[in-house]
Parts: C-alpha cells; structure tokens; sequence
C-alpha cells in the first residue's frame, strides 16, 4: 500500500471507511488487555520462586563476615550482596550503597536531602529562587514526577538514538547555575529502548557544570536487560563513574539500579554507586534516617543467584519469555504501517518498551480509540514532563506483560488505531 500522504482525498476515504469496519469488529470482541506499564509476567515472576526457598528456619542467617543478618546493622550492606551489585553494576563493591527494595525511591530520597540539606555544603535547593532539570525527551513519567513535585522547572532535551542532545545539555549545564540536574536511562532507554554512544557517555563524564552542586541522575534500570544471546546484538556502555573519574570530575554522577525487573518488583534490592566524597556526604543523613536495610533479602538474593553469573543465566531465561513478544509487535508493526508514512517505531536490542510516534496531533486520539476497543495503553503525553507531550505524538508500547495471543491481538488492533486516526486527520486537512 502506498503512502497515506500520496493517495488521493477518495483513495483516503476507502481507508478510512475500511478501518472503521476493522475497528468495529474489535470493538466486538469484548477486550480487555493492559498494556500501560511495563510490568514482568507471570512467567518471568515464576523464574525468582527459588528466590522463597533460599532462606528457610534453618539456614544460616549470617552473611560472610559473620553479621546475622536478623539483627541491626550494616548501613551500607552485607559484603557479598555489595560485590553481587557491585558487578552487576560494573563498579567497585567500596562505592555502593545497597538500599531497600526501590530505586525510585533512592532517586527521590537523593533529591530531597540536596533539596533540604544540600549537596556537599553547597546552598539546600529550597533556599534558592529557582531549580531547573534536564529532562530527555521522550523520557521517564516516574521520574519526571518527581521533580515536578519539588517544584522544579524542568527543561526538556531532544533524545537521539545516541543519547541526549549533548550539545544542548553541555550549554544549559556551563551556563546556568541554577542546571542542578539531569534525568538520564542511559541503557535501553524508557521508552525508546536507545542505548547511549561512547561520545556521549565521554561528553557527560567531562561537563564543566556551573553549580557545584549538579549531579547527574544515571538510572541503569536495565542495564542486564538483553533481548539477544548474541553479544553483537547486545548494548553495551562505557563505565561512567570510571569516565568521571578519568576526567577529573569523579563527584559528578550518581548511578543507581536495582533487580525489581529481575527478581521481584516491589521485592527486590536498590543500591546506589558513586564518588567517596559523595558516599561521605550522603552517609550523614542516612545514617538518620536508618540503621540498615532488609539484609535477609540481600543475603536471599546472593544465595539465590550465587554470583553475577548466576543473575546473568537467570536473565537469559528472562530473555526467552520476553523477546517473542517484542518480535511478534515489530512484526505487526512492519506488516500493517510500513510505508503509509504515518508512523515511527523504535526496535531496541533489550529493555522494557517500544516507543511509537504517531503524525502530530494523533496521540490521545489514538490511544483513546484503543481504550474504546477494550486495550489500555500509556497515557499519551506521559512521556513528557507534565505529562503534555507538544506534539501529541508518542506512545510508550510495553509488550511484556500480556500473555503473547493477547500482545497479538493488542497490537493489531493499535495499528488499526493509527491508521483510522491517521486517514481521518489526514482528511481533514484536505
């Protein structure tokens, strides 16, 4: 079929009307499918049952350095859970914190201390006239919220697929004071699945800030989240810390994960890496507002995987539940918009999602018209700050968590979707 933009206003019109007839049959089916948040399925959560059975009433409940993991203690956490993450994460077991069971939640926690305390006796953010952020574009909605809810003015930077606009970031953050900070999913991006270049990662690692107190955000939220056996078709980053730390500026980043998408969401182990000046500053307040996390569900989890080996065979396995489901909506994608120029899709080589463009002023119809038929999609426009996409054009697609017959069916019914509100907008302006 050829593109929408060269057919004529009658050859438009037969479009439309066919996909009005597709649609209704949907509308017949009586669907009710989620796709909105990019939650593991039940077959991936079953992969972790093992995790349940690797402290029972016998087991010894004493890490490697003899700390009974049942009492007080350990701020930072258990050795052998530090060098877990500490390979997970490519860092020094020395320059992680391991938290409790969300990374979100360290995020916030991060920029309320600077926001109440301040960063290194730097001036606390609440005693200034204005805080601005960085935030690429499409990007994170939980993270986004979180600055909006301190009350930030938050400035969005274009996404490529080599990263953020760097030479934006670079000239927002030399030039203005109040640049505290900066979103960033550096590997496999929400939502767009890009994974950022050398050059990029280099050019973070050497910004000359004009706040002392600007600190990159790095959340690797997926960084042992590969679709693909094949290292070619795996992502792969260059180390920032070791970058900040080779260029001279080793304070400049805190980077955080967590295994809620390998374990169990809600379940799991967040942990933090970063500078020695950093961790000194941070540890002054953490130690105020706790004694030490859940270290039986740090020693639950080594146990469980044994080593970083162990995690990555687990991930393997996380990989062939997940993958045909990204495959089958490609598929879909390819088969039913390509070349009708009304649409762009992203293809990431791991991950959580698929990002969606739709032509200007599509979204919110789009994604409405597919609620209608019984299939829940992201919000259009939460991928923006405020949740106003300017464009109204993206959609974040999240295919891990409906059984693949549904992922099927929701994804055919979503190309039906851009197609009717294509035609009919394309109409309209003939």
């Amino acid at each position: 079929m050829k593109s929408y933009r060269e057919m004529t206003k009658e050859e438009l019109q037969q479009e439309y009307e066919a996909m009005k007839q597709e649609y209704r049959k949907f509308q017949g089916m009586s669907l009710n499918l989620n796709m909105a948040r990019g939650k593991p399925c039940k077959e991936q959560l079953d992969l972790s049952l093992g995790l349940m059975d690797a402290l029972n009433s016998d087991a010894d409940m004493c890490s490697e350095d003899g700390t009974d993991c049942r009492n007080y203690g350990v701020l930072t956490g258990i050795p052998e859970c530090k060098r877990l993450i500490g390979d997970m994460m490519e860092n020094d077991p020395d320059n992680i914190i391991i938290f409790g069971n969300s990374s979100l939640n360290v995020m916030f926690d991060m920029v309320s201390r600077a926001y109440s305390h301040g960063i290194m006796g730097n001036t606390p953010w609440c005693k200034l006239d204005k805080v601005k952020w960085l935030c690429p574009v499409p990007g994170y909605d939980r993270h986004f919220r979180i600055t909006e809810y301190f009350g930030f003015e938050m400035i969005t930077v274009p996404m490529t697929p080599q990263g953020p606009d760097m030479d934006m970031v670079e000239e927002l953050v030399s030039s203005d004071p109040a640049v505290k900070g900066i979103w960033c999913v550096p590997k496999y991006s929400n939502p767009q699945g890009y994974s950022y270049s050398d050059e990029t990662v280099l050019r973070f690692a050497n910004l000359k800030p004009a706040a002392p107190d600007f600190r990159i955000f790095w959340d690797n939220a997926y960084g042992v989240h590969h679709l693909y056996p094949d290292p070619a078709k795996q992502d792969h980053l260059i180390e920032i810390l070791g970058a900040c730390k080779a260029a001279g500026h080793p304070d400049l980043v805190y980077k955080f994960a967590s295994t809620s998408k390998i374990t169990f969401p809600g379940s799991g182990i967040a942990a933090m890496a970063t500078s020695e000046n950093n961790l000194t500053d941070i540890k002054k307040t953490l130690t105020c507002q706790t004694i030490g996390h859940d270290k039986l569900n740090q020693l639950r989890h080594v146990r469980f995987f044994g080593d970083f080996a162990g995690m990555q065979r687990h991930m393997q396995k996380q990989a062939d539940i997940i993958r045909p489901k990204f495959e089958a909506v490609e598929e879909i994608f390819d088969k039913n918009l390509s070349g009708l120029d009304i649409g762009t899709w992203t293809k990431p080589n791991g991950g959580y999602f698929i990002s969606f463009d739709a032509m200007d002023g599509c979204a919110k119809e789009i994604v409405d018209k597919a609620k209608k038929a019984g299939v829940t999609l992201t919000g259009a426009g939460a991928t923006w700050p405020y949740g106003k996409d300017p464009h109204d054009s993206n959609i974040r697609i999240a295919p891990t968590y409906p059984p693949l017959s549904d992922l099927r069916t929701a994804a055919e019914l979503f190309t039906i979707c851009v197609r009717l509100v294509s035609a009919e907008k394309l109409l309209q302006e003939m």
